[in-house]
C-alpha cells in the first residue's frame, strides 16, 4: 500500500517531518514503460523524475522490486501455502510476484481494504469494496496454512488489522509477507505471527525514516479521504517541501506534467 504519515497520537495527517532516511519504491518505471513505450514522453519524464529525487543521494533511495524479492527469497523457502492473502491491489500484486519466482502463493485472495484518514489527524482501515473486511476474510478458518502478503508496512495498522481479523487458531498457522517496511514497526507483528521482509529500514518511524511509493507522488492513489476523491501526493506541497527539501518545487512540476499523461484514460484506483 502506498505510504504516508501514520496513525500516532501526535502525529496529525497533515504532519510529514524531513526524515534523516528516506526510500521511495520504483514502480513507476517498468508499468509506465509498458503501457506508454519506453520512448514515450511520460517514460521520459519518470526517469527524470527518479533521477531529480536522487539529487539527494545521502538521504534518498530508489528501491527496486528485484532488490526486495530477492531479500524476501533470501529469507528461506516454503512449501505452498493453501491460501494467500494479498492486501489491496498492491499486495496481490506481490503476492504474484513472489510466487512467480517461488510458488508459495497458488491460490490468492485479495482483501480490498485500505487505509482514510478520518478528519481527525489520524486513520482508519476501510472496506473499498462493497463486503465488509470479517465477510471477505469468510472460509479462512478452514486452512492448513495462510500467508498474509503487503507491500509496504510502515506503522503497521494495515497488517495488524488484517492479523488480529482471524481467529487465534487460524492466526497460529499464519505467516506474513512484505516487500519493506520499518524495523520498529515489526516486533508488534512477530508476536502475532511470523513475518518476512525484503527489506527493513532501522530508525524512528517518521523522523527517523519514511517510505513512499513513487506512484503515490503522481497518481491519485496515495491519500484516501472521506467522502472525497483521493489526492497525489504532490498536492499536499507541505509534504513534498518537508520530504524534497530544496527540490521540491522541481519534483511537484514533474509530478503535474506526468499525472495527466498516466492517468488520462485510467482512472483513480
Amino acid at each position: 500500500m502506498a505510504v504516508h504519515p501514520p496513525d500516532e497520537p501526535g502525529h496529525p495527517a497533515s504532519y510529514a517531518p524531513t526524515p534523516r532516511a528516506f526510500f521511495i519504491h520504483d514502480d513507476l518505471t517498468q508499468d509506465v514503460q509498458a503501457s506508454h513505450g519506453a520512448d514515450s514522453l511520460a517514460a521520459r519524464l519518470t526517469d527524470e523524475l527518479l533521477s531529480l529525487v536522487r539529487r539527494d543521494a545521502e538521504r534518498v533511495r530508489v528501491l527496486t522490486l528485484e532488490e526486495q524479492i530477492q531479500g524476501v527469497l533470501a529469507h528461506g523457502t516454503h512449501p505452498p501455502f493453501e491460501a494467500a492473502i494479498g492486501i489491496g491491489r498492491a499486495g496481490e500484486r506481490v503476492a504474484g510476484q513472489l510466487h512467480e519466482r517461488a510458488g508459495w502463493f497458488p491460490a490468492i485472495r485479495r482483501v480490498d481494504v485500505t487505509r482514510e484518514e478520518d478528519g481527525r489527524g489520524g486513520y482508519r482501515l476501510v472496506s473499498t469494496g462493497a463486503e465488509p473486511l470479517a465477510r471477505q476474510l469468510d472460509g479462512l478458518e478452514r486452512c492448513r496454512s495462510l500467508a498474509v502478503v503487503d507491500d509496504t508496512v510502515f506503522s503497521g495498522l494495515t497488517m495488524r488489522s488484517i492479523l488480529k481479523s482471524v481467529s487465534p487458531e487460524t492466526l497460529s498457522r499464519t505467516h506474513a509477507f512484505c516487500l519493506r517496511a520499518v524495523a520498529e514497526s515489526l516486533p508488534p507483528l512477530r508476536a502475532l505471527c511470523p513475518v518476512t521482509v525484503g527489506f527493513a529500514a532501522e530508525g524512528k518511524i517518521l523522523e527517523g525514516v519514511s517510505f513512499i511509493n513513487a506512484s503515490g507522488l503522481v497518481l491519485r492513489v496515495a491519500i484516501r479521504r472521506p467522502g472525497r476523491p483521493p489526492l497525489a501526493f504532490f498536492e499536499r506541497p507541505e509534504w513534498m517541501h518537508a520530504w524534497f527539501l530544496g527540490d521540491a518545487a522541481e519534483v511537484i512540476a514533474l509530478c503535474r506534467r506526468l499525472n495527466p499523461l498516466l492517468e488520462d484514460g485510467r482512472g483513480s484506483r
